[in-house]
């Protein structure tokens, strides 16, 4: 809606200034869809390097892992295949077992000089030792043979118990209390002994070692490790508890063990990894822990950050320089066509103005004129004939007149609660009183106090337009119907008529000024009608079509707004 009296310079501005946001705001959209994408990728692409540079770790550490279990394992099967080992558990000469056992397990038992672990390579030594009978309990070792096995607190001895003596090798982890009073953290193999006589399981040999490479900082990247089981948190440092509770979260969440998860500790992002060590092991479940500091990879997302947003700034102002010249050049033609269509306005209306004084005096003189009593009565209808034709034309001033105000901005709507059945009645009557010989039949079917929207005189004119032109162009004795209803907050009034259809290439050019399609040769009238009733029923927020013109039946369809909804609100012509 263009406010009345604006001026062509001011809403060609208007549309500059339009296009130059939509261009600056289509520049903004790229740069920070640019921005947005290439963060995305940064950060997906280094998470897809770390976590393979941990599954690589991972595997490494595996394939190591591997070559030493299997070397335990096969001097474990050598051990306990030893006749006195065996000979012990099967005759149950049980206090025979540990003295038996410390000769052949003396070289695998490590040196007690380093009780917390501190060895960074793997290594086939022991800290400890137990046996299990074939019920998963422990076989405990004589007093004199502590030192040999090596010691373990009664609780720490207990959880090296098992439902049964296991079938297969067994993993766990075992958290001991050393001599200084920390903590170490061993890893525990569980091997079956297999009776040589029934080629049943009979016992099994537990063995606790340093876990691999535990607590060792993984290259240069600041990568930490740590173990997660019995429901604690084992780091290289001491664990916070916000690590603590990201750890236990992300192995509790579905399918989050082996998935990477992104955490902040300290205000500083990491990637989190867990993987499960002991898959299928009756030991509780166990799993290794590495935390990826994210640092370098935000200092990257900075100075990518400030790259795009440089490169936009330049885009921003090369487009903002580049929208100055184009809005120029396209407004234009713009301002142009603005200008000229006020000049077109304002002749159409000072024309209008301008013809509205002398055909008054004309009509003024012919009516004078007809008064003479020498006149004949052929003079008189031929002076009859040119009043006619004054009343006519002063008709196409007004709507030329009333045209040229809603293309300049300047009509407005005063929207009041219009008793439209009571419009179309006036209007049936005024059309009954016009002299004609097509004895026309007029049928409504209207509810009755019908209330619309919109201004008086202004529907009234409307409906005068439509019942016009449903009076010229239809045949004799045919029909105009009139019907009217509610729908939900408008009113739906259709004016038809019998007669000749509209011929389909026509109907496109209905609505425009000045159009007479061949069908209304000779039919008086100027080709505005149409135009003008549709352009005022959009001023009421409604509008004009045709519904249909087949067979021998043309009918319109105009919408109003259902009053009291915009009752006492104003609008104006745009």
């Amino acid at each position: 809606m263009i406010a009345p009296g604006t001026s062509p310079q001011s809403r060609v501005a208007g549309f500059r200034t339009k296009l130059l946001l939509a261009m600056m705001l289509v520049v903004s959209a790229v740069t920070a869809a640019g921005l947005y994408f290439a963060e995305r990728n940064l950060v997906a692409g280094a998470e897809q390097d770390l976590q393979r540079s941990f599954q690589s770790e991972l595997d490494a550490r595996q394939r190591v892992e591997e070559v030493r279990r299997a070397a335990l394992a096969e001097r474990c099967r050598a051990l306990v295949r030893k006749p006195r080992i065996q000979g012990a558990l099967e005759d149950d000469a049980l206090d025979l077992l540990y003295p038996n056992a410390e000769n052949e397990l003396s070289d695998l038992m490590a040196a007690d000089d380093d009780p917390a672990g501190g060895a960074t390579t793997p290594a086939l030594h022991a800290r400890f030792y137990r046996f299990l009978d074939s019920r998963g309990a422990v076989i405990a070792p004589p007093s004199e043979n502590l030192a040999s096995v090596g010691a373990l607190g009664s609780v720490e001895e207990a959880r090296l118990a098992l439902p049964a003596a296991p079938e297969r090798q067994q993993i766990g982890y075992l958290t001991q209390r050393t001599a200084g009073g920390g903590e170490a953290v061993s890893e525990i193999i569980a091997m079956p002994i297999i009776s040589d006589q029934t080629r049943e399981v009979i016992a099994a040999l537990v063995l606790g070692f340093r876990p691999f490479e535990f607590a060792a900082s993984r290259g240069s990247a600041g990568i930490a490790s740590g173990l997660w089981f019995d429901g604690r948190l084992h780091f290289s440092s001491p664990p916070a508890d916000a690590l603590a509770r990201e750890v236990a979260g992300a192995i509790a969440a579905p399918g989050g063990a082996g998935m990477p998860r992104r955490i902040v500790l300290a205000g500083v992002p990491q990637l989190l990894f867990c993987k499960l060590l002991n898959p299928g092991s009756r030991f509780a479940p166990a799993y290794e822990v590495c935390v990826y500091p994210l640092t370098d990879l935000r200092a990257r997302q900075w100075q990518l950050r400030w790259r795009v947003i440089g490169t936009g700034t330049m885009l921003l102002l090369g487009g903002l320089l580049a929208s100055q010249v184009l809005s120029r050049r396209l407004s234009e033609p713009v301002e142009k066509l603005a200008i000229d269509s006020e000049r077109s306005a304002r002749f159409s209306a000072d024309a209008s103005h301008q013809l509205k004084t002398p055909v008054t005096v004309l009509r003024a003189g012919l009516e004078e004129l007809l008064t003479h009593d020498r006149l004949t009565s052929e003079e008189c209808n031929e002076i009859s004939s040119l009043i006619h034709q004054t009343y006519r034309l002063s008709g196409v001033i007004e709507d030329l007149l009333l045209l040229s105000r809603m293309d300049a901005g300047r009509l407005k709507i005063d929207f009041a609660t219009v008793n439209l059945t009571q419009l179309i009645e006036a209007s049936l009557d005024d059309l009954s009183a016009l002299p004609g010989e097509l004895d026309l039949t007029l049928e409504t079917d209207v509810p009755v106090a019908l209330q619309v929207a919109g201004e008086k005189r202004y529907i009234a004119l409307i409906l005068q337009n439509l019942l016009e032109n449903a009076r010229k162009y239809n045949r004799p004795r045919g029909r105009i119907r009139i019907a009217a209803h509610a729908d939900g907050d408008r009113v739906v009034l259709a004016i038809g008529n019998t007669g000749t259809p509209i011929p389909a290439p026509a109907r496109a050019h209905i609505f425009e000024r000045f159009h007479r399609g061949a069908m209304g040769e000779n039919v008086p009238g100027y080709g505005l009608g149409l135009n003008l009733a549709r352009e005022l029923a959009r001023l009421h927020q409604g509008d004009l079509r045709l519904a249909r013109s087949d067979g021998n039946w043309t009918e319109f369809e105009v919408s109003f707004r259902l009053a009291p909804a915009l009752a006492g609100s104003t609008r104006s012509s745009a």
